[in-house]
């Protein structure tokens, strides 16, 4: 049977100076990978720290399978990589993964066979001899996020895991990620690499000033979307404010040049049918339509489309 993995109710952190977060409500299924997403400032990690234990709620209840936050069952079930760490540069990657492992209550052999088995498996291998001041960020982001492993947790919250990361990098983690949740882990993902969430995750949540705006299913939210792509020639500024006129201010147009005197007009527009009425005003118009396609919607563009507008506090937690 599927349990809550993660559940949060009302949760409230109050700095008293207008940071932390305010009412936020959140169910995770266990072996659900789940997208934090925000502004920086929104108060992301601060949600973090609570569910992980490292600070109290103002009000409200977090809890990890059942287990309040913070406490010695709800521990025992998580791992976590911070967005901020950093570890003594004069020891090595094995020597740090070892310390954790006592931390974890790993038994030496136990802790030999699954550091040697992360080490492999986050790209660092042989180098996980040297010492880490000859380590790059990279190396550095794969070894912590090693650490966050290292107990085989059932959940692994993960603060930017791949920002540090080169392209290639980046898509090796994120293998590393899928695997993960192949197995039935449990995934908490901030991050600004909206692609990485969009490839990734089943669930997404939007935060903005402590508050969630928005939360659902990734394709639930790409298909609130209808992205249009038509290529015309003929095209005036005129066409532009007729579009916007008869479809209501939610309307975006743009348009680019596609030569030969042909252009391009990107439409984002509340739901479908409403690319019938521009067909026809095009064609109204005197403009000559060559083709008309949806593109794919991209969850930048819901989460840009979501903020704007809005008042961010920037970079505060």
């Amino acid at each position: 049977m599927i349990r809550n993995a993660i559940e949060t109710n009302q949760l409230t952190k109050d700095y008293g100076d207008g940071r932390g977060c305010s009412g936020v409500t959140l169910t995770i299924r266990e072996g659900e990978a789940f997208g934090f997403l925000g502004p920086n400032g929104a108060g992301k990690s601060t949600i973090v720290k609570m569910l992980t234990g490292l600070i109290q709620p103002t009000s409200g209840k977090a809890q990890i399978y059942g287990h309040a936050s913070g406490t010695i069952e709800a521990r025992r079930r998580l791992g976590y990589l911070p967005e901020l760490f950093r570890y003594p540069d004069w020891l090595t990657g094995e020597e740090v993964l070892a310390f954790h492992a006592k931390l974890c209550e790993l038994d030496r052999s136990q802790a030999k066979r699954r550091i040697q088995q992360l080490l492999d498996e986050v790209g660092i291998g042989a180098r996980g001899r040297d010492r880490l001041k000859g380590y790059s960020k990279g190396m550095q982001q794969r070894l912590g996020l090693a650490c966050a492993l290292l107990a085989d947790p059932d959940i692994v919250f993960l603060d930017e895991p791949a920002s540090a990361l080169d392209p290639v990098g980046r898509y090796e983690v994120r293998e590393l990620l899928v695997r993960l949740r192949g197995r039935g882990k449990t995934i908490f993902l901030n991050s600004h690499l909206l692609e990485d969430v969009e490839q990734l995750c089943d669930k997404v949540a939007l935060l903005n000033n402590g508050q969630v705006l928005a939360e659902g299913s990734v394709a639930d939210v790409l298909r609130e979307q209808s992205n249009w792509l038509l290529r015309v020639s003929g095209y005036t500024p005129l066409a532009a404010d007729r579009i916007r006129h008869m479809l209501g201010v939610n309307a975006v147009v743009s348009v680019t040049e596609a030569g030969e005197g042909m252009s391009w007009i990107t439409l984002e527009l509340d739901n479908d049918e409403q690319i019938g009425l521009v067909n026809y005003l095009l064609i109204e118009l005197g403009l000559t339509l060559y083709e008309v396609g949806k593109t794919k919607s991209r969850l930048d563009e819901w989460f840009r489309l979501a903020v704007t507008g809005l008042e961010h506090r920037g970079e505060r937690l």
